[in-house]
């Protein structure tokens, strides 16, 4: 089973979840946001599994710091462009494991769904 964890290398939870993959001998690929994007068609399916709100963070600096005109009204369309744009607003980190897909950091929900 092919796992990979969708972040950026300096977000806390990322590490967090890092950590708990590694202590457990979980094999991962990590992708980093930063430094190699995120492509339209991986974001349409994590959303389509999800939900864009799930995957959107609203606590987010970046999201916290944008225009009010930015914030409001959003909608698929507009919520999935913010995030092709700016992907350190995508609540992190995201975890494929398979087909699935998990948002946040949960050690017990890893659990239930890694091992």
């Amino acid at each position: 089973m092919t796992i990979t964890i969708y972040g950026i290398t300096t977000c806390d939870m990322v590490k967090k979840a890092r950590v708990w993959l590694e202590g457990h001998d979980v094999a991962y690929r990590f992708h980093d946001f930063r430094a190699e994007g995120l492509d339209a068609k991986r974001l349409d399916g994590w959303a389509g599994k999800v939900g864009w709100e799930k995957l959107l963070n609203k606590a987010s600096t970046t999201f916290r710091e944008l225009a009010d005109k930015d914030k409001q009204g959003l909608d698929d369309k507009k919520a999935k462009a913010l995030m092709l744009a700016k992907p350190t607003v995508i609540k992190r980190p995201v975890l494929e494991v398979g087909d699935r897909v998990l948002v946040g950091f949960k050690a017990d929900v890893y659990e239930a769904v890694v091992k």
